[in-house]
């Protein structure tokens, strides 16, 4: 059989955790499978997804059989444990056999039948500046293992690939880089008034660094207010709510929470700017998503931020307060023309062209 003939692999997918609330992965995963399915089938081949005990949160095509089991997303030991159970039983019981499965998570189940690839997003648990070190040898020997074993490396960026084949040296043939797109994005037409916000988008905590967004409102009382678009984790709010008031910046701050998919247009419509100050980012779906709407964006120069943003786009370092705010106002006076191009280089970035990828790698896989 031909490789242009050749049956495309039957994958069984586990999502035992894309019952999570919103986030860059579980859009990753919303966005890549329904595709990636209808790529497979047309080739004869075939996904299915192992759902854990919370289903998954987004709706899937008939041609992406859901199987479910009673895997729970927490604690990862745990989970590791149940979903290697539940995976071999499946692979045994498979009407037609699978080729391989796919994991988006670590620790990866031993005594796998079939190979495996492995979506990693980012390193946090090895690159964060104050993680525990106890934490970073753990990380390194888990992921080290995991990738090592695994038949396909699937990352989110170059920054990341790079990473792992330094750090474990892997075969950079074996390594596949499927990125985010925004094109699930339909924008709204720009409306930014008098008190449009400067806007953050994303999970609260403490790898956000959206402190350094506060004590820079607090450093240039002439920015704009700041809207923060997500969900906090822990007592991540709260701890920022306390800083902007000891800052005297608490009226310029605004915790807008948890949001719909159907909102995000009208808040990138709205911003004056987007800033994404983190510490650590595998991707950066945020700076895309406010490329495709037209709106300005400052990024911090951490993780893939730089290279999904561009080298157009301003930046600072995400220590650095002063810069933040000057990256801000470099951002705010941004020509039509600078803008125009941003939202041509998100455009390069399209959910078909990593479904694509990712079949790819699964038929390296196999």
């Amino acid at each position: 059989m031909s490789a242009a003939t050749e049956r495309a692999p039957r994958v069984l997918v586990s999502g035992v955790v894309l019952g999570q609330p919103p986030g860059g992965v579980r859009r990753h995963n919303a966005e890549l499978l329904p595709r990636a399915a209808r790529l497979l089938a047309a080739r004869g081949g075939r996904l299915a997804l192992m759902e854990g005990s919370t289903p998954v949160a987004f709706d899937l095509p008939p041609q992406v059989e859901r199987l479910r089991s009673s895997v729970p997303a927490r604690p990862p030991l745990a989970r590791a444990t149940l979903e290697g159970r539940w995976l071999r039983r499946l692979i045994a019981s498979a009407r037609e056999p699978f080729d391989l499965v796919h994991l988006g998570h670590v620790p990866v189940p031993r005594r796998l039948p079939l190979p495996y690839a492995l979506t990693i997003h980012d390193l946090r648990a090895l690159e964060l500046q104050h993680s525990p070190m106890s934490r970073r040898l753990f990380g390194s020997q888990i992921i080290g293992r995991a990738a090592a074993r695994a038949a396909a490396v699937v990352t989110v960026s170059e920054t990341v690939r790079a990473s792992l084949i330094g750090r474990f040296r892997l075969d950079p043939g074996r390594v596949f880089i499927v990125p985010n797109a925004a094109d699930h994005l339909e924008p709204a037409p720009r409306a930014p008034g008098p008190d449009a916000p400067l806007l953050h988008v994303g999970h609260l905590e403490p790898r956000k660094n959206v402190e350094l967004l506060v004590r820079a409102l607090a450093h240039d009382p002439g920015l704009p207010p700041l809207l923060l678009a997500g969900a906090a984790k822990g007592d991540e709010g709260r701890r920022l709510a306390e800083l902007a008031r000891g800052l005297g910046v608490a009226a310029r701050v605004r915790f807008h929470g948890p949001f719909e998919d159907g909102e995000l247009p009208r808040l990138y419509a709205a911003a004056a700017c987007v800033v994404l100050p983190s510490r650590l980012e595998g991707f950066g779906l945020a700076a895309i998503e406010a490329q495709r709407a037209g709106v300005p964006l400052a990024v911090s120069r951490a993780g893939a931020l730089c290279e999904v943003a561009g080298a157009e786009t301003p930046a600072f370092d995400p220590d650095d307060v002063s810069g933040c705010a000057r990256a801000v106002r470099a951002a705010l006076v941004l020509s039509p023309a600078a803008l125009e191009r941003a939202r041509e280089h998100a455009a390069r970035f399209t959910w078909d062209r990593s479904a694509a990828e990712l079949v790819r790698a699964w038929t390296f896989a196999r």
